[in-house]
């Protein structure tokens, strides 16, 4: 659900939205006049909501390509894959 407040309110009450968006996780509508002007949202949950966002153009992306005959990896490639990024991450934490 979207909070909506008034524009001047991130002026007054910085604090009071800043609360709302991180115990909500959800964005804060600012309007200005009464129309919709800014969204203020928490780092987190704007973080969350852009890497669902490039997932969801990836797996997009992916069906269209399956739908006009795209041929894809097999489980055994992607198995590889997968084992490869995951010393990839642990080399690199032990750095």
């Amino acid at each position: 659900m979207i909070h909506i407040k008034p524009s001047a309110a991130i002026r007054k009450n910085y604090n009071e939205i800043f609360e709302l968006c991180k115990r909500t996780g959800e964005p804060v509508c600012l309007t200005k006049n009464g129309k919709g002007d800014l969204v203020v949202m928490d780092i987190e949950a704007f973080a969350r909501r852009e890497s669902m966002l490039r997932l969801r153009e990836a797996l997009t992306a992916a069906e269209e390509g399956r739908l006009v005959g795209k041929s894809g990896y097999t489980v055994d490639e992607v198995s590889s894959m997968m084992k490869t990024a995951v010393r990839e991450v642990l080399d690199g934490q032990r750095r």
